[in-house]
């Protein structure tokens, strides 16, 4: 039995057995030593970046299929297998998991004094959390895994937040996605039903009828819509922000997001077609009504993190107006703003960050004239807010841009909203900037200044690297995904 175990778990890839080793190995060792601890934590979180790059040696991306298969069979007499593979869609979001865990932990290194062995342990317990549900090709688990996500975030947000309503934040997190995945699991047992298998990409060649796919269709939208989140099932993202540490803030505008948007293009876009075309008009409209209402909101919000969480929020609807464009800029334009997303608005939450751990303060009205004071980090807010405007030349242009043509071609409306959400994006972004960096000092508030010190500008070299490196050779990442968006508009019938 020993050994038929050590042959299954030896059968699974670096990037899911790493974390799993790296969570365990700190609970043998005692609280006190707890740099032993830090440094094993990072260390398995570094390995797994390392190695998740490596498929792409002998990736094809002339087909669409899962690639790397592998299967550990978890409850046989169910049919129900840890079944695993890697496609032009998942192949980037398994590296974005790979490299925010890293950083967390960087950033967690000195302020998470308190509980400081369980904040590895659950940092890389959610990193194997999202690999494999990036991976995953067993519709059960692919419903199981991302509400397993949710447990580490609720204990990171409601043990190392940073006020006292972060318990309540916690619970809304917690409760607002949870519940929206209640039908996900009535939708997935109606397709095992009928396809009689546990196989994904079974499921995905599998007709049902227009009317079980509309059913079905709204039943995984209910669960992916508050994971985007989409208006006006947002309320608990700006809220858990607020609360949670600035490592938590980091991942979640990094990854939990990209869940439901990945839940789209990987389940309820290329399975129920027929139904999706039907529904572009009811994405449509609350997209482009969130996009100009966030962006307005805000612009009146005044504390930095809610700004940027609403700024998110904006972006992310945005991306689902791409994906529901049925046509191949559409939605092939809507897949790198996913992966910019995650390192814009996390390298602005890291802006924050340092200026808390600073002054314990997030209110806009005590910051101005930083520029003077702290100009390494002005530099990086800007940079940081260049790429949050979509300028050209950052990560963010080259996904919202196509973005913006394909939805043209299906509702020109809803192109010119989306556009003037793009314009209010750089009026806030702007405004943010001139408000925080320059202007006036404000002795009277903030007296000792300091700018980020070694550890602090290493954490924010990767994000701008990243950021311009996208912008300014962004071939990558059509060549690895054409076939697969290609695939996912024609033989869904999305034209």
């Amino acid at each position: 039995m020993l050994e038929h175990f050590c042959e299954c778990y030896s059968d699974l890839s670096g990037p899911i057995l790493c974390p799993v080793l790296g969570s365990i190995i700190p609970l043998f060792i005692p609280n006190s030593r707890i740099r032993p601890i830090r440094l094993i934590g990072l260390c398995a979180s570094l390995i797994t970046f390392l190695y998740s790059p490596v498929p792409r040696i002998q990736f094809d991306p002339s087909t669409a299929k899962s690639q790397f298969v592998e299967s550990l069979r978890w409850l046989p007499y169910e049919n129900i297998n840890f079944y695993l593979g890697i496609d032009g869609l998942s192949f980037f979001f398994v590296i974005l998991t790979t490299f925010l865990i890293p950083i967390c932990i960087l950033v967690g290194w000195s302020g998470m004094r308190s509980y400081g062995k369980e904040y590895i342990t659950a940092s890389l317990i959610r990193e194997f959390l999202m690999i494999a549900v990036f991976r995953m090709l067993d519709p059960l688990l692919f419903y199981v895994l991302p509400e397993s996500v949710l447990i580490p975030m609720f204990i990171i947000i409601g043990v190392w937040g940073s006020r006292q309503r972060k318990i309540k934040a916690a619970y809304q997190f917690f409760l607002y996605t949870l519940l929206g995945s209640v039908f996900m699991l009535l939708a997935i047992l109606l397709i095992l039903f009928q396809t009689g298998t546990a196989d994904l990409q079974i499921s995905l060649t599998t007709e049902f009828s227009e009317r079980r796919q509309i059913f079905l269709w709204i039943a995984s939208f209910a669960a992916f819509a508050v994971k985007v989140p989409m208006v006006p099932v947002h309320i608990w993202l700006p809220e858990a922000h607020v609360e949670a540490p600035t490592a938590g803030s980091v991942i979640l505008a990094g990854i939990p997001s990209k869940l439901g948007t990945h839940g789209f293009l990987r389940f309820s876009i290329p399975m129920f077609p027929e139904a999706t075309l039907c529904s572009t008009p009811f994405i449509y409209t609350p997209s482009a009504i969130a996009i100009i209402y966030t962006s307005l909101t805000t612009s009146r919000q005044i504390d930095l993190k809610k700004i940027i969480a609403y700024s998110s929020v904006a972006h992310m609807n945005l991306v689902t107006i791409g994906m529901f464009s049925p046509n191949i800029q559409g939605i092939g334009g809507s897949i790198p703003p996913m992966l910019s997303h995650g390192l814009v608005p996390s390298a602005l939450f890291l802006c924050v960050g340092v200026l808390y751990d600073r002054h314990k303060t997030r209110l806009v009205r005590y910051y101005g004239g930083l520029v003077s004071t702290m100009p390494n980090l002005s530099t990086i807010s800007f940079s940081s807010t260049l790429a949050n405007m979509s300028s050209p030349g950052t990560s963010s242009f080259i996904g919202e841009f196509p973005i913006s043509v394909g939805a043209f071609q299906r509702n020109s409306l809803v192109a010119t909203l989306a556009a003037l959400g793009m314009i209010l994006g750089a009026a806030y972004s702007l405004w943010l900037y001139n408000r925080v960096v320059s202007g006036n000092l404000k002795p009277d508030f903030l007296h000792k200044f300091s700018d980020p010190n070694g550890r602090e500008v290493s954490i924010f070299i990767p994000f701008l690297v990243g950021v311009v490196r996208m912008g300014v050779h962004p071939k990558v990442f059509p060549d690895r995904m054409h076939t697969y968006v290609s695939n996912l508009v024609q033989h869904g019938k999305l034209n």
